[in-house]
């Protein structure tokens, strides 16, 4: 199998090399159970964002940084758009999206009580790897349907032409193949 050798600030990483489509390779990085490359990228990522009262991710692979930048930033609580309607939710906001990773509609779903919470707050969406920028562009959009202020958008990794845009915040580029 091929792998791709990333240094993330430091910390390095052996990814494999998969294919996501005929034409197309990733290097696959993945956060869970990475406890080490959590606890240490989280402070790098977390003092690059502007002043903010919310954090957010979509479940699940984004949980275990945002649980990690919310104890660095010192905040109480961090919000997860679910990937599927949970009977407890109160009049959740859905979107629906395709990424790269997943090559399926997933639906994207914000709890009543969390839409109300953001409402006029000060939000930055975190994931961990931003590539074509759909996932973050539905949880923008779920956001804003909250009537959410999102004033950052951003990973770990940007892949590929992510790495080109200015409206994201990210610590390293990740190629694509």
């Amino acid at each position: 199998m091929k792998t791709f050798e990333i240094d993330i600030k430091g910390l390095k990483r052996v990814l494999p090399i998969v294919a996501v489509a005929e034409d197309l390779k990733i290097a696959s990085f993945d956060i869970l159970g990475d406890t080490e490359l959590v606890t240490y990228l989280a402070p790098l990522l977390a003092e690059k964002l502007p002043e903010i009262d919310y954090i957010v991710t979509a479940e699940a692979k984004g949980i275990p940084l945002i649980h990690e930048i919310s104890k660095v930033l010192k905040m109480d609580k961090y919000i997860v758009a679910r990937k599927s309607i949970k009977p407890y939710m109160q009049n959740p906001l859905i979107k629906k999206v395709t990424s790269i990773t997943t090559q399926k509609e997933q639906t994207l779903c914000l709890d009543g009580k969390d839409a109300d919470l953001l409402h006029g707050k000060r939000v930055a969406i975190i994931d961990d790897v931003i590539s074509t920028g759909e996932s973050v562009r539905a949880l923008e959009e779920l956001l804003e349907g909250a009537g959410a202020n999102v004033t950052a958008k951003a990973a770990l990794l940007a892949e590929g032409s992510a790495a080109e845009r200015k409206d994201i915040i990210f610590l390293e580029e990740l190629p694509l193949f």
